[in-house]
């Protein structure tokens, strides 16, 4: 779950203004986490808040997304997802946009088995972005990282995404001079995945999923929670990146990796 923190705060500086290339440096005081970071704690808590028995898991996400981002109202939030947050009684929106993958890394750590995963993500996904498209990149990424967690390799993980979800017929070299800013989880998600398919290591899929350019800190925010379950944290990178985070930021982190075990 980090790892998609980590992608969140090291793009979000770059979300828009890109920066085409793998040059530069990683977290600076002009990064932050935002909206991709905030939701993403929301659904380690509500998993929490579940204490293992997920039949209410869908109405636990609800509470926790709106307890967050009332407390977090300036964290850059869509226009649908802001006015969602504020509903008495909030229905689903047939969102098809990228906020469904970059917050659904929770699910892929808390989940004990490749199934677990995928419902684990269509019970947190479907209260927003109940669009075949949202619920598609849930579904990918959860199953993404538990297949990570799971030991299995690069090819595998491609292997399965390939044949159950997403196409990846391109490389970032070639995408990269002409990709643009697009929220849409089918033309954002792809990109994420082949910036971890490309990735020698946890800082490198991170740079490469800025380096593309789009809506850079989703993008890495992806590519990172899947990074971690398969690479890891380096230490220092996690030393550098938890001050940006609150002490309730903190303690949503710190009790679901006791949990989990990251």
């Amino acid at each position: 779950m980090l790892g998609a923190i980590i992608g969140d705060i090291a793009g979000s500086r770059f979300e828009w203004h890109n920066h085409k290339s793998k040059d530069f440096d990683l977290l600076t005081h002009r990064c932050r986490p935002t909206d991709d970071s905030v939701m993403t704690l929301a659904l380690a808590q509500a998993i929490l808040n579940c204490g293992g028995d997920y039949s209410d898991l869908s109405m636990q996400a609800v509470s926790c997304m709106q307890a967050f981002g009332r407390r977090y109202p300036d964290a850059g939030y869509g226009g649908k997802f802001r006015r969602w947050l504020v509903e008495k009684n909030p229905a689903p929106y047939n969102s098809l946009g990228n906020g469904a993958a970059m917050r659904v890394s929770p699910c892929g750590f808390a989940a004990s088995s490749l199934e677990e995963a995928i419902s684990l993500a269509d019970a947190i996904t479907c209260v927003t972005h109940n669009h075949p498209e949202g619920m598609k990149a849930a579904e990918a990424v959860s199953a993404a990282i538990f297949l990570a967690r799971d030991g299995k390799s690069m090819q595998e993980i491609r292997d399965y995404i390939e044949s159950n979800f997403y196409r990846i017929d391109f490389t970032l070299d070639e995408i990269r001079p002409t990709y643009t800013f697009d929220v849409t989880c089918q033309g954002s998600v792809p990109q994420a995945f082949e910036a971890f398919f490309e990735s020698t290591e946890f800082e490198d899929a991170i740079r490469n999923a800025i380096s593309i350019g789009g809506d850079s800190d989703t993008i890495a925010a992806i590519t990172g929670s899947i990074a971690e379950a398969f690479y890891g944290i380096p230490t220092e990178i996690r030393d550098r990146a938890l001050p940006f985070l609150d002490d309730l930021q903190l303690s949503v982190l710190n009790a679901f990796e006791e949990k989990y075990g990251q």
